[in-house]
Parts: C-alpha cells; sequence; structure tokens
C-alpha cells in the first residue's frame, strides 16, 4: 500500500512539473485574459462603375435597368451579415468611332466620354458638378436612375472594356474631377464592381485611331470579323486584375455584364436577321441585339467562370439580374478585420438565412488569414468550406481565449 501511495504522489509530482499552463509556454499567442475589445469586422467598402451604352438602339433598355434599380440597391442594402458602405458611378461604351464612308476611314473621338464620370443630372436633367453617388444620399434612387439614362447620341462603335481602362488608371484615375478627371472615386481598401450594359459586340481597342473601322452594312460585324486586330481580352483582364489602391494594395475587382447573349443559356453565336428595313447580325436568341456577344461573353467568364455574372440584354425586365449582380458586391469572399492578435484564436461565426450558424476558422481550414501591414488592414479570406452568401444574416469574430 504505502509503495502504491509513494507512486501515485510521486506521479503527480511529475505531472505537475511538466505540464504548465498553454498561457505560458514561450512564444504562445493565447491571451491569459479575454480583451476587453473583440475583433471587429470592418464595414465592406465597394465602388460600383455602371459602363451604359448610349448608342441609338439602347432608349428602352436604359429605361428598364432604371426601372428596376430598387432591386439592385434593396440587395445592395441587404449586406449578407456584413455593413456595406457603397458608391456608383456611370460611364458609357463611346470611346471613338472609327467609320469608313465613301472610301475614307473618319476617326470621331468621343473625349467628353471616353472613361470620364458621367455628371449627375439635377431634377430638370441638368448637368451638375457631381460625379458619383454615395448610398447615403437621400435621394439615391431617384438620382440614380436619371444618372444612367445617358441618351442615344453615343458611339456606335461600343467600346466598354476600353473604357474602363480609361476611367481606372491614370491619367484619368488620379486627375480630380474638377479637372475632368475621375480622382476620388476609387477609394483605399474599397473593392470595385464593374456592369456593363449594352446590346452590341466590345469593339476595344487601346491604339488610336483603332484598327477597326465600321461601315454602313448592318449585315456584317466588322469588331467580330477583325477581332484578331483589337485589343485582346486577357490583356484587359489582366490590366485590371492587376489595379491596385493608392496603398499599394491589390484591389478586388468584380464584372457583370447584361448583354448580347442568348436569353436561354447565354451563349454567343452570330445570326443574321433579315427584315423590311434591312439585314442585321444579333446573336443568336436576343432578337433585340446588334451583335454577337463573343468578347462580352469571354470577359465575364474570365471573372466568374460558372458565369453567374452574365445575363442577357433581351430580358424583358432586369429586376432579378440586377438584384444577382447586386450580390456580387455584399458577399465577397474577403472581410477585413480590426483587433486581432492572432488569427489562430479567431473563430468567425456566419449566420445562414436559416437561423443556423456555422463556425470558420484558420485552424480548421475554413478560413486564411493576410496580415496587416503598414497602410493596409488585415483580411481573412473564406475557403470552399466556409463561403459566404448573399442570404446570411450576420458575420461576426469571436477570439478564443484563456481567464
Amino acid at each position: 500500500m504505502h509503495s502504491i501511495r509513494s507512486s501515485a504522489l510521486l506521479s503527480l509530482a511529475l505531472w505537475g512539473a511538466a505540464c504548465t499552463s498553454p498561457v505560458e509556454v514561450a512564444g504562445s499567442t493565447l491571451p491569459g485574459r479575454c480583451q476587453a475589445e473583440a475583433p471587429r469586422v470592418s464595414t465592406q467598402k465597394t465602388d460600383i462603375l455602371f459602363v451604359i451604352d448610349n448608342s441609338g438602339s439602347m432608349a428602352e433598355e436604359q429605361d428598364a435597368i432604371a426601372t428596376e434599380l430598387p432591386a439592385f440597391l434593396d440587395e445592395l442594402r441587404q449586406g449578407g451579415g456584413v455593413e456595406q458602405d457603397f458608391r456608383v458611378g456611370v460611364i458609357t461604351t463611346s470611346v471613338y468611332l472609327n467609320v469608313l464612308f465613301n472610301n475614307t476611314v473618319r476617326f470621331i473621338p468621343y473625349n467628353d466620354q471616353a472613361g470620364r464620370l458621367q455628371p449627375v443630372p439635377d431634377a430638370l436633367g441638368r448637368p451638375t458638378a457631381e460625379r458619383y453617388l454615395d448610398m447615403g444620399d437621400p435621394e439615391l434612387l431617384a438620382r440614380f436612375r436619371r444618372l444612367v439614362r445617358r441618351g442615344t447620341e453615343g458611339s456606335g462603335q461600343e467600346t466598354p472594356f476600353e473604357a474602363v481602362r480609361l476611367a481606372v488608371t491614370p491619367p484619368l484615375a488620379t486627375t480630380p474631377i474638377a479637372e475632368g478627371g475621375n480622382a476620388g472615386f476609387l477609394r483605399e481598401d474599397s473593392r470595385l464592381l464593374v456592369v456593363v450594359v449594352s446590346d452590341e459586340e466590345d469593339c476595344s481597342s487601346a491604339e488610336r485611331p483603332p484598327p477597326v473601322a465600321l461601315t454602313e452594312d448592318s449585315s456584317r460585324d466588322f469588331c467580330s470579323e477583325q477581332a484578331d486586330r483589337l485589343t485582346p481580352v486577357q490583356e484587359y483582364v489582366r490590366l485590371f486584375r492587376g489595379l491596385e489602391d493608392a496603398t499599394g494594395r491589390p484591389r478586388e475587382v468584380l464584372w457583370a455584364t447584361i448583354g448580347p447573349v442568348a436569353l436561354s443559356d447565354k451563349r454567343a453565336e452570330l445570326v443574321l436577321d433579315t427584315t423590311p428595313q434591312g439585314t442585321y447580325v444579333r446573336n443568336v436568341d436576343c432578337p433585340t441585339s446588334y451583335g454577337p456577344g463573343y468578347r462580352q461573353r469571354e470577359m465575364a467568364s474570365r471573372f466568374d467562370m460558372g458565369l453567374m455574372n452574365l445575363d442577357s440584354i433581351c430580358r424583358a425586365s432586369f429586376r432579378d439580374t440586377l438584384a444577382s449582380i447586386a450580390t456580387l458586391a455584399t458577399t465577397s469572399q474577403s472581410i477585413e478585420v480590426a483587433n486581432l492578435p492572432d488569427p489562430l484564436l479567431a473563430q468567425v461565426l456566419v449566420t445562414r438565412a436559416d437561423d443556423s450558424v456555422q463556425t470558420c476558422s484558420v485552424a480548421g481550414g475554413g478560413l486564411t488569414y493576410e496580415p496587416s501591414t503598414e497602410g493596409q488592414s488585415a483580411r481573412l479570406y473564406f475557403q470552399s468550406s466556409c463561403p459566404r452568401r448573399s442570404t446570411d444574416k450576420k458575420v461576426e469574430i469571436k477570439l478564443l481565449c484563456a481567464n
């Protein structure tokens, strides 16, 4: 009995000597006390740039977009469980017109547009000095509706990709608005969502004059026939994905298109439509388009292989389309975090639409972490095992700690 008791006491002493609190282990980041201030999910900032086709065939489509903007704004404000901070600006697809007429090529630049944020009209339709709208504007819906109605006097050679390039890169991106630039629209630590609305094929080139010229022959689409002469879609994608904010941090860029693709399956395929007025190039299963959507579809697919970011300009209503696009803005698969001492201590609790709560963590593989640097906040990235969804009700962070 004595030997058993001695052995037990010795074992207890050895256990006590060998086992220490994880808080006391050298290099441990586990806090001895729960910190008073919990980690915070920062407001998600998104700058939204609409690219509106203002050629002669787009009056009805512009009106249809304006009509359904409430669905777009309502979905943005839902937030997917994270507080939102968004702003919207509009540019047009008009950069230039290169046209062959009477055996002479004429180049017409649209310098007052060409990637420049368009003025917000007042209630009487007169242009103001404002170039974008913030979500806190009490007249946001009415002013947004006026802003997307860009008229039909623009170029018939639609160049949305080139217009965006000009809008978000120097010199326009760094020239003050008062001097005709776009500086101030894109914010630090903000995502960029581009929404293209057009019924024709993209005909973008960074060359001036562009290498493709149009003619009066409506039965041919020269932008498709000579697409190999245009700036490749992949080159624009590379540029957009390489954008940085003023601090040098990579900017998350999202892309959505309401364009000349098939209503049934979003495919791009050129067809000819003969009418009493003439023969026109259209996209298959899209009777109000004026060109195939080869490049438009390719650009959308480069940002989302599932093409959830693409829909047809030929829809009777854009309500569901705009609501779906708004979810791109609200459900980023990363969140900015503050006051997080160690990512391995963080648990992100996501409340789903059915009130169930999914717990995600870096240690469990549901999240990855990017630490903060000078001038840049830390971020948590959601992985496929723990994705954010547009229907989420709440996203919060809990910190593991010892008392």
